[in-house]
């Protein structure tokens, strides 16, 4: 007996297959964006259990020197990224990872692509506008207190992983003129909540660059968590991302 007619089963194979293309991607997605009339790189981290019936956290992360290039590959392999591979039921939200050209900043183009790219995420996906997130590690450490003292009011918490405000010659302040940059950066950041961590046998960032912030922030009365580690070195994010109290701190933060 025939069960099926022909008709039957191509509708049944057309909405099988348009149900199938209606599906988001999820995993770590290769993206580009426009910018200026140039083209950019960057990774994209949607959570497998992605869907468009909820809003979902969004968190931009800033990866540190040694991930800068235009493979569009390396800033999602360290820190942030791998944390995600290794437990990402940890981190239910949507993740940026932009990419700094070698010998660069993210004090320049970067800023502006890291930006680009948060905002052409929010448009594509559903996302919670009051739960967007900026991180970052090392050089993206700078990058966070620099996109953040740029974007004062687009994020709901900041996380610095062995970060810094200038490095003298090598790396100077990014606030001009200032007599004491923390202090100021204190100023405009001191409503926002924040979680500093550092090792403090870090040899190549100074321990004293989260110090100071840490200081400036907790004299302004500001929502700040410090963590310092003994005897770490550089590698702090190791840590630092896989800290469940901060993960959870970090998801409970809103805009007001």
């Amino acid at each position: 007996m025939k069960l099926f007619s022909n008709a039957s089963v191509i509708v049944f194979l057309f909405l099988t297959c348009t149900a199938s293309a209606q599906l988001p991607q999820t995993g770590f997605l290769d993206r580009s964006i426009e910018l200026d009339g140039s083209s950019h790189r960057y990774r994209l981290y949607v959570p497998e259990d992605y869907d468009n019936s909820q809003d979902w956290p969004v968190i931009l992360f800033l990866h540190g020197a040694g991930e800068r290039g235009n493979d569009g590959l390396k800033q999602s392999t360290v820190g942030l990224g791998n944390a995600i591979r290794q437990n990402p039921e940890r981190w239910p939200a949507i993740t940026i990872f932009p990419q700094v050209p070698a010998g660069e900043s993210w004090q320049g183009i970067a800023a502006d692509v890291a930006m680009a790219a948060l905002d052409a995420t929010i448009e594509k996906y559903s996302v919670d506008e009051s739960r967007q997130y900026l991180t970052g590690l090392s050089l993206g450490g700078n990058g966070t207190w620099y996109l953040g003292y740029k974007h004062t009011e687009r994020f709901a918490a900041m996380v610095a992983v062995c970060g810094f405000v200038g490095l003298g010659d090598r790396f100077p302040a990014f606030i001009s003129g200032s007599v004491n940059p923390y202090a100021d950066l204190a100023q405009d950041l001191q409503d926002k909540p924040i979680w500093i961590v550092h090792g403090d046998a870090d040899v190549i960032v100074p321990v004293e660059e989260s110090r100071n912030m840490f200081q400036q922030l907790k004299a302004l009365g500001a929502e700040v968590h410090y963590s310092e580690l003994p005897g770490v070195n550089h590698n702090s994010w190791d840590a630092a991302y896989g800290n469940q109290e901060l993960n959870s701190w970090l998801f409970q933060q809103r805009l007001n």
